[in-house]
């Protein structure tokens, strides 16, 4: 992240959004919101004074609630720039109308509580979507599991905070509840994932391998501790993928191949119920952590992107690509590409072997002064086209527009509306066609004339 940073030929816009997108390949037009951070970056040395004086705590979002951030904070320990935000909904200047300790101790006077959104527009050649992923939310479905009413039952994600040297306990392994170490972990996978009934009917792909991974944790940073896996298959496609699998078992991870049924509290334990498969009889764990392997899902907001950049989408909200095996990376429109989990889910390295395909795409497509298109395109008789504009809203692709031309109607100059058909955006797909009451569109190669003779030529 630092290094894209300090690249001459990349600019950088964080803490910002996309409104809208126009255009087509080559030629996008980009409207971005920059959100008020109530900091100017330009004066802001990232010394950290603000945030350590504020007096203001709530809970982090990064840290899932297991700490606190103040209400002027970084998103993440190692965000890029380092400029922390104001938390306007929290922060007592914005609430109360008075505090403003940020806004004394800033040695650099970066504080500016009447900063206002910007919005800016850009042009570019290419779009590379890559929104990422958010966590199932089996609170919402899974009351078996307790409906996330039990602190210790959390999620992997929660784990991963709790692991990390910058996280809210310093790396050590606790249950939320009590701050007590665990001395029994039971972790269940598929939580959401290959679950029609309740969840999603696809495999979360990174599951089994960060399982494997909190399991071996587990292990070596407890002492005298015991890991529990719920599993219905272990997949380990990647490479070494299986021998770290292996590991983690010879290390002494005990794998119950089975669905856990029903998780409830008895005293200070929560009590595991599953089904062992393989012996076929039922389970009991008495478990002093619960982590769930939860499904992958799209970001939030994904029917807004996939409407902006006009992405077509699978029935699960991932975008979709234009040929899973020729084209993955592309999209059916002309210039967009797809890289991350917003295609599929996936673990770090398909990630970035697919960041680096679309880099390579984008670069291909710019290493070129003229671009190849698809010959079947949709064409407009203008002397038909009534000007209605019904074409208009059914294109997927946005490639018609309305244009004025003028005619000489009777000795006079008369101006009207008819369609225009953009050819770097036309798919040739034909939905226009079908929508057009005077016939005015065709498609290339597949004319009313040309299909005609076709039918003649067969009757005959």
């Amino acid at each position: 992240m630092v290094a894209a940073a300090q690249h001459p030929q990349i600019k950088l816009m964080t803490y910002a959004e996309v409104e809208n997108v126009a255009g087509y390949v080559g030629n996008f037009e980009v409207t971005i919101r920059k959100k008020a951070r109530s900091v100017d970056a330009s004066k802001c040395t990232g010394c950290g004074t603000c945030w350590e004086k504020c007096p203001t705590k709530v809970d982090s979002e990064f840290d899932l609630g297991l700490g606190k951030r103040k209400a002027i904070y970084l998103p993440f320990p190692q965000a890029v720039p380092a400029v922390p935000v104001i938390d306007r909904e929290h922060c007592r200047q914005f609430t109360r109308g008075k505090c403003g300790v940020c806004q004394k101790v800033c040695p650099a006077g970066a504080i500016d509580y009447n900063q206002q959104d910007e919005i800016v527009t850009e042009k570019f050649g290419a779009i590379v979507v890559a929104t990422g992923y958010e966590l199932f939310k089996w609170e919402e479905v899974y009351g078996e599991y307790g409906y996330g009413k039990y602190p210790d039952v959390i999620t992997g994600m929660h784990f991963e905070r709790m692991n990390s040297a910058s996280g809210p306990t310093g790396g050590k392994i606790i249950r939320p509840s009590d701050g007590k170490e665990p001395k029994t972990v039971v972790f269940v996978k598929c939580v959401g994932s290959r679950d029609e009934a309740k969840g999603k009917s696809y495999c979360s792909r990174a599951c089994c391998m960060y399982t494997a991974k909190h399991a071996h944790q587990v292990l070596e940073k407890i002492p005298g501790s015991k890991a529990f896996v719920f599993y219905m298959d272990v997949r380990t496609p990647g490479k070494a993928y299986d021998e770290f699998y292996e590991r983690t078992v010879h290390e002494g991870a005990i794998y119950v191949r089975g669905r856990v049924s029903k998780i409830f509290p008895e005293g200070e334990k929560l009590i595991v119920r599953g089904e062992d498969t393989l012996l076929g009889r039922q389970v009991e764990v008495a478990a002093d952590l619960v982590v769930l392997a939860t499904a992958m899902v799209p970001s939030r907001g994904w029917e807004k992107v996939a409407r902006m950049v006009n992405l077509a989408t699978d029935k699960d909200g991932f975008f979709q690509e234009a040929h899973p095996k020729l084209r993955p990376v592309e999209t059916f429109t002309a210039g967009v590409y797809l890289a991350g989990a917003c295609q599929g889910p996936k673990d770090i390295p398909d990630t970035v072997a697919q960041a680096s395909a679309a880099a390579a795409k984008v670069c291909n497509l710019f290493s070129r002064d003229e671009m190849t298109t698809d010959p079947m395109t949709a064409q407009v008789d203008e002397s038909l086209c009534s000007g209605c504009a019904m074409c208009q809203p059914i294109c997927p692709y946005k490639a018609i527009e309305m244009k004025t031309i003028t005619e000489r109607v009777a000795g006079k100059q008369v101006s009207r509306q008819v369609a225009a058909v953009n050819s770097g955006l036309c798919q040739g797909c034909g939905a226009c066609t079908v929508a057009c009451r005077a016939s005015a569109l065709n498609l290339k190669g597949f004319t009313n004339e040309q299909i005609l003779a076709e039918v003649d030529a067969v009757c005959l």
